[in-house]
């Protein structure tokens, strides 16, 4: 929501500015998605309305933080990823319990398929845009923060090698920067998983890839020469890099959306979902006598 709590005095460019960025914070909140400060200035600096540099960046930071004091722009529209506030949760009754379990019940969708699929990415700043993707296509969904640590890969490691021994082929679906450290994180996450899984394990690329880049055309960077992968990365890819923010959000939906359907045996699916259905509505029937019978 917004609410004010100062007053600012706003020229007719800021104006501008602020009615830019709500028109895109509203068009990605319609579609259920949640971004970053840094996707929000790489939207802009898309369509050409603000220029790629640091000191722009800051300055959209710096106008976005006093448009939300001043009830400009909704607080919950720019999200800060990593701060998190934990509460339990409460009912009314019996009944409402067992209908909020309703709402949340799942099987396993993938129980049935041949494949074990899960996504990583490098930046937990997307979050908002893959999370929802993840859990609507029923996958594990893992936000690293740049190279990941060694226990957290070893703990999917073993969730993978869990999977082989149930006769799955273990695939991981990859996302991250095409930048020096960025590529050679793919390599990183591919070897790390297979020595702590013991099992082939499969490890997807999708994005961000040279294609993409040439067809999507996002803001480019000069690559860190300070980066000790640089002189291997200029040598296959030249000196600019890209970041995987400045993608847009439903294209990066699109792809992961798209290889997790390539991995899925579509049959086995609707008849999973066909199951789930039938045992979600016992679940409601079983809250409406709760109900009724309470009263």
């Amino acid at each position: 929501m917004k609410e004010a709590f100062l007053t600012f005095r706003f020229n007719a460019k800021s104006e501008a500015l602020i009615a830019t960025a709500n028109g895109i914070l509203d068009e990605y909140d319609r579609e259920g998605y949640t971004v970053t400060l840094r996707q929000l200035f790489y939207q802009c600096v898309a369509r050409a309305i603000l220029p790629n540099t640091d000191k722009m960046y800051k300055a959209l930071g710096d106008l976005v933080n006093r448009a939300r004091l001043a009830g400009l722009i909704d607080w919950a529209a720019v999200c800060d990823r990593g701060r998190e506030t934990i509460t339990r949760a409460v009912f009314r009754d019996p009944a409402d319990i067992i209908a909020q379990a309703a709402k949340q019940f799942a099987i396993d969708l993938w129980e049935s398929q041949p494949n074990h699929v899960e996504l990583m990415v490098e930046k937990q700043a997307l979050e908002g845009v893959l999370e929802p993707v993840c859990r609507e296509q029923r996958i594990r969904f893992t936000a690293n923060k740049g190279y990941s640590s060694a226990s957290a890969l070893y703990e999917i490691g073993k969730h993978l090698h869990a999977a082989h021994e149930a006769g799955k082929a273990v695939h991981v679906l990859y996302l991250g920067d095409h930048d020096p450290s960025g590529i050679d994180m793919t390599r990183d996450v591919r070897e790390r998983l297979t020595l702590f899984s013991g099992v082939p394990v499969c490890v997807h690329r999708i994005a961000l890839n040279r294609p993409q880049i040439d067809a999507l055309r996002p803001p480019e960077n000069p690559a860190k020469t300070t980066d000790t992968r640089f002189a291997d990365y200029a040598r296959q890819f030249g000196s600019s890099s890209w970041e995987l923010d400045a993608i847009e959000p439903r294209a990066l939906a699109a792809l992961v959306t798209q290889a997790v359907s390539d991995l899925r045996d579509p049959h086995r699916w609707e008849e999973a979902v066909t199951t789930e259905n039938q045992m979600r509505g016992e679940l409601n029937a079983l809250a409406a006598r709760q109900k009724g019978g309470a009263q």
